[in-house]
């Protein structure tokens, strides 16, 4: 039986790896059952909430905590996509301390009816007639913007009459206020035939698929037939329509009518680990997610490793059995009897198959993120290993150091060395340098300096050589480098690569063609953190350089003001623009009558 501390800490540790994104969580007890799930911002500032300073909670929240002895999470595009999959995921779980939403409440659609002159109106339940519906909306201010917004620019109907052919034809109806006030085109007197509604409807559906092209040419076209014809009253409203096409609510892919019910896995293939992702959809809405981390035999091929995953996960997250479409990234190696795969290239779909990515993603994150914590030792032996292997290394390059030039178009030309050692900066390492041979703006020449000036100095107090050198730069920078390092005779001990920050590849000596790392690896985490961290060191100290610079050319010119005097003025008035908007007696009040007269005379010439 795990104690009630012991049990809190784990949890705090399981926290403490959520991320910072929007999504949902999960609360299970001992069972494994879930007990609550909520929706987020920032999934690990709201978890972690439950779990500090419980004396302000309530009592409810209170005995939840008490129960709660393990958490997972589901991360989601945007806050809208959370509250809208823990809605579905209250539906379906029913946990015992969420009531909120247990009731037959749902949020609000759009339907477009299966009938003679269609209506578009809002609902809350979803009927299998034919109808098309879009959204939910996750609001139903946002859902009635969304309406009026189309009622202005399309004029379709609101009326609730039956405009069949037979009820048409008895000419009973009479055109409303609607029809008078410009928002209906009256079919039910025959003044709208059923062709021209059509259209309109047509353009209704692709707009409340956020295809807004066919409306805007629809109305630009109408507002120049108004204009040729000198009606520019009418014209105006179609300009006003136009703009009211702004208004439009984008749907979600956490919940959409056009996908009914499917499953999708995605696998994510490490050294030595799978991660697969699974997510089940049904009746177009998203009931179930979970990843599951496998341990890689002799298989490398990801074909293989897919369909060994499926049939692994179908009996523990899949219910025993698969939906009669499965979305995957590549056409799983096996035989599945019954089952369609499809790999999509666009549309939901693929935004779905893009959601399974995220989770094994951040699946795969968390875990690492977790055995740093825990075991870091075995996580930087993981980590060296994986950067010898992407950079085609001889040994682990525990000790890395990279360059980097800043300049103003040649003006104050600096350069920065940052080191990282097994993985992490090691800024006591860091090293400024005054750029103090080049004139001008010429990034292989500062290179070369900082270089030589770098590793002479190492040689000569027999200092540790690098593992590894990064030179920010693409061939250029690097052959500067190269030619360095080879006067100094270090070039066969000292491996250097070049990183250019356009699309991120690396360049080594010697090939002319650059190499891309794995953009989903840690390889490439580390040296992003190496070369952003370059910049940052490198940029504030030009920062810096150029600040002082300019102050020191303001103030100290001035005959009879020196650095202390200055120094003493930018403290008082907080800049030079400071001290130059100062009136004659807050100068003398500050440094005197003589040395106030002067500084007043030279910004008031």
């Amino acid at each position: 039986m795990v104690s009630g501390n012991v049990r809190i800490k784990e949890l705090k540790e399981a926290v403490a790896m959520l991320p910072t994104t929007p999504g949902v969580y999960q609360f299970m007890d001992s069972s494994g059952k879930v007990i609550y799930v909520g929706k987020a911002v920032n999934l690990r500032r709201r978890v972690s909430s439950y779990f500090v300073d419980s004396s302000k909670h309530s009592a409810k929240v209170k005995v939840l905590v008490s129960k709660v002895a393990s958490l997972k999470h589901i991360d989601t595009p945007t806050e809208h996509d959370a509250l809208l999959l823990e809605n579905s995921l209250i539906k379906t779980l029913k946990p015992r301390y969420n009531i909120l939403l247990k009731d037959d409440k749902t949020y609000p659609w759009i339907v477009v009816r299966n009938e003679p002159f269609p209506r578009v109106e809002s609902t809350r339940r979803m009927v299998r007639d034919g109808s098309q519906y879009f959204g939910p909306y996750s609001s139903v201010v946002a859902q009635k913007a969304v309406l009026e917004s189309l009622r202005e620019i399309y004029q379709i109907r609101t009326c609730a009459l039956n405009l069949s052919p037979e009820m048409l034809s008895k000419r009973n109806y009479r055109v409303c206020l609607q029809y008078h006030i410009g928002n209906c085109a009256g079919p039910c007197e025959g003044r709208q035939s059923a062709e021209e509604y059509g259209r309109l409807v047509e353009l209704v559906k692709r707009h409340l698929r956020g295809d807004l092209k066919p409306a805007k040419e629809y109305l630009e076209e109408q507002m120049m037939a108004s204009a040729e014809v000198l009606n520019f009253e009418k014209a105006a409203t179609y300009k006003a329509r136009l703009d009211a096409l702004s208004k439009y609510e984008a749907k979600s892919v956490i919940v959409s009518p056009t996908l009914g019910d499917l499953d999708v896995f995605y696998i994510l293939v490490d050294e030595i680990d799978a991660y697969c992702a699974f997510v089940r959809v049904v009746r177009g809405t998203v009931v179930a997610s979970r990843t599951m981390l496998l341990s890689l035999g002799a298989e490398s091929d990801r074909a293989t490793i897919l369909g060994a995953a499926i049939r692994l996960m179908i009996p523990e997250v899949a219910e025993g059995r698969l939906s009669r479409e499965v979305i995957v990234p590549v056409e799983p190696e096996g035989e599945f009897e019954g089952v369609k795969f499809t790999v999509p290239q666009k549309g939901d779909k693929l935004k779905l198959l893009e959601f399974a990515q995220k989770g094994a993603i951040m699946a795969r994150a968390e875990r690492l993120k977790n055995m740093e914590i825990k075991n870091p030792e075995r996580h930087t032996e993981r980590l060296m290993s994986a950067l010898q292997r992407e950079l085609h290394l001889d040994h682990q390059p525990r000790h890395i150091e990279c360059f980097d030039n800043s300049n103003l178009q040649g003006t104050h030309p600096v350069a920065a060395c940052v080191v990282f050692r097994d993985g992490k900066p090691s800024r006591k390492e860091y090293r400024h340098f005054n750029v103090k041979t080049v004139v001008g703006p010429d990034d292989f020449a500062t290179m070369r300096e900082i270089i030589t000036r770098r590793y002479s100095r190492v040689l000569s107090e027999g200092g540790e050589l690098p593992d590894l050198i990064v030179v920010d730069g693409g061939k250029g920078q690097l052959s500067s480098a190269v030619e360095v390092l080879k006067e100094l005779g270090i070039y066969v001990r000292v491996p250097v690569v070049g990183l250019a920050e356009r699309f991120e590849e690396i360049f080594f000596p010697g090939d002319p063609l650059p190499y891309n790392l794995d953009r989903n690896g840690e390889p490439l985490k580390v040296v992003r953190h190496i070369r952003d961290e370059a910049h940052r060191f490198g940029i504030t100290f030009h920062r810096n350089k150029r600040s002082a610079a300019f102050t020191t050319t303001q103030l100290t010119e001035i005959e009879g003001i020196g650095a202390k005097t200055s120094e003493q003025l930018l403290g008082r008035f907080g800049s030079v623009q400071g001290v130059k908007r100062a009136t004659l007696e807050a100068l003398t009040a500050e440094v005197g009558k003589t040395k106030a007269e002067r500084i007043y005379a030279f910004f008031h010439k």
